[in-house]
């Protein structure tokens, strides 16, 4: 049986608790709103530029030759992960390394190079042995297009050089505060479409083909592809910044409404 003197104590310790996680689920709450808003902006450009790529690649037919497209037996895969610097974020982490994990895993250690944003991710595949070959930062404060495309600029040349065959990208997609789902995509190479969209109907497919390119697709592939890249990582980054954010304030939450909890149930016990 606690003494009186020890039950004072843990409310004072589950009061300091309360108070921590009340204001970093305030905190969250904030940026959160900021993120939330920044991702709502970028998707209508990132969603017309996949649907714009889809359709001019279907139009030329894989005749148009690029380095970005260029399909090798994937010999060393490259893994894009993108975690939290900071924990507290309750299965943000977890959910997206979790995933990752189970895809390389089926990879020989010496076929896969890691690109890794957020300390959390690099603490958890540099404990198992895995090769981190670059590491990035991810502002609390949402990242900058600037540092979206040095990412970029990095993984593209590792593909470009042919010290990755293959590059897959993991991040988490924010649905909304309390929803976030982890996911991964083919980013290098670029993948071609698979008969268009298999929704779509022979004549609205017919429709897609017809293309009168100026200047010559070659030319205009040469330009949009490496922006298609930049844009695809940037909204990955706006995405996962989104969802911890919102899976911090959650969680935040959550152990602000328990910390009560535990208080009332502590001065029941005192008195």
């Amino acid at each position: 049986m606690a003494t009186i003197r020890q039950v004072r104590e843990r409310i004072k310790v589950a009061k300091n608790i309360q108070q921590i996680t009340k204001a970093m689920k305030m905190m969250s709450a904030a940026r959160l709103k900021k993120a939330q808003d920044r991702v709502t902006l970028a998707r209508p450009y990132a969603n017309t530029m996949r649907e714009m790529m889809t359709s001019l690649a279907e139009a030329v037919g894989g005749q148009v030759q690029h380095p970005l497209l260029d399909v090798r037996t994937p010999r060393n895969i490259g893994f894009l992960i993108v975690t939290s610097d900071r924990g507290l974020a309750g299965s943000y982490n977890s959910a997206i390394l979790r995933k990752s994990y189970e895809m390389i895993r089926q990879y020989d250690k010496d076929r896969v190079k890691l690109y890794m944003v957020g300390k959390k991710g690099i603490q958890f595949f540099r404990r198992r042995g895995y090769n981190v070959v670059s590491e990035f930062s991810l502002p609390n404060s949402g990242i900058t297009f600037a540092e979206s495309r040095d990412i970029t600029r990095i993984v593209r040349g590792a593909f470009e050089k042919e010290d990755i065959d293959q590059l897959i990208l993991f991040y988490t997609k924010f649905l909304s505060a309390i929803s976030q789902h982890p996911i991964n995509v083919q980013l290098l190479p670029i993948e071609q479409p698979s008969d268009a969209t298999d929704s779509k109907t022979a004549s609205d497919s017919k429709e897609v083909n017809d293309y009168i390119f100026e200047p010559a697709a070659d030319e205009l592939l040469q330009t949009l592809l490496p922006k298609y890249v930049e844009g695809q990582v940037y909204q990955a980054l706006l995405e996962s910044t989104a969802s911890e954010h919102g899976s911090r304030m959650t969680a935040m939450s959550s152990a602000t409404d328990n910390a009560g909890t535990m208080i009332n149930t502590l001065t029941l016990t005192l008195n």
